[in-house]
């Protein structure tokens, strides 16, 4: 039998905690990795309802990306939902890990699973992080590449929308710049808005991040950068590239366990459109 331990040495040649930033909390969240895995669970997050889903198909190891106690407990006071979901956890033996920033910064996780999503190519980190202690090899918050061809800022938009598969989105663009083509884009998971400065400096056209606060925004078009605030759901990529992954790696060292990805949608937002006009 493969124990959590084993899957987690394993990822972390991938993606070591040493890349992680400094306020992260990567790593085993809760539960006992020496135990043998029966069935494993990739989600984007650890959220009351994944939970529950969890134990209704008998797994026993859920692999996130969010950190699950990514906030310390002040008490154990079960009639709140975030206790709750970690008694439960402890009472059905599931273990949860998480990979965060350090799956965004290496090379092959998330941002390349993203800058593939926007069939970006010539790809170069868009934040440098130093070398790779595993590997030796450089990595980097976020990429920037090109696309393959040029489109407008609108069509930009809609085949942001598209491909990520939203029912809304944010974009930003001064009007002088409307019709200026896109051609070079960075892209950067999760709330990525600290870093739009490496975006124009690199010579990005676009940028698609998620979380953009109002005056944030106001900076980036002033210097005529177009932004594409898909939202930070769009890192549910992982469920089923991180699955993916651990097929391969099962084959590789004959592991035995079953994998299952998330099916629960655990984007917090919904979207209403004014079809009166803008006000």
């Amino acid at each position: 039998m493969t124990t959590g331990n084993e899957l987690i040495q394993r990822f972390e040649q991938f993606a070591s905690p040493q890349l992680a930033e400094s306020w992260d909390n990567p790593g085993l969240q809760l539960g006992n990795p020496d135990r043998p895995i029966k069935r494993l669970m990739t989600t984007l997050d650890v959220r009351p309802e994944v939970v529950q889903e969890a134990i209704k198909q008998d797994v026993d190891f859920i692999f996130a990306h969010h950190p699950v106690m990514f906030h310390p407990a002040k008490n154990l006071n079960t009639r709140i939902p975030q206790n709750e979901m970690y008694a439960q956890l402890l009472s059905h033996g599931i273990t949860v890990y998480a990979a965060h920033t350090n799956l965004d910064t290496a090379n092959g996780g998330m941002n390349d699973w993203l800058a593939a999503k926007l069939r970006l190519t010539n790809l170069e980190p868009l934040v440098e992080a130093g070398t790779d202690p595993v590997s030796g090899q450089l990595v980097g918050m976020g990429r920037i590449g090109t696309l393959n061809g040029s489109m407008t800022v609108r069509e930009f938009a809609q085949y942001c929308m598209r491909i990520f598969n939203v029912n809304g989105l944010r974009w930003l663009a001064a009007p002088t710049d409307m019709d200026k083509p896109i051609h070079r884009v960075a892209v950067l998971g999760g709330a990525g808005q600290d870093f739009w400065q490496s975006a124009v400096k690199k010579g990005a056209d676009a940028y698609v991040t998620g979380d953009v606060t109002y005056h944030f925004g106001h900076d980036m078009v002033a210097n005529h950068l177009m932004v594409v605030d898909p939202g930070h759901h769009i890192e549910a990529i992982c469920e089923p590239r991180l699955a993916k992954l651990f097929e391969q790696w099962k084959q590789e060292n004959k592991w035995d366990f079953t994998i299952v990805q998330n099916k629960i949608n655990t984007d917090p937002f919904n979207f209403m459109v004014n079809n009166e006009g803008k006000n």
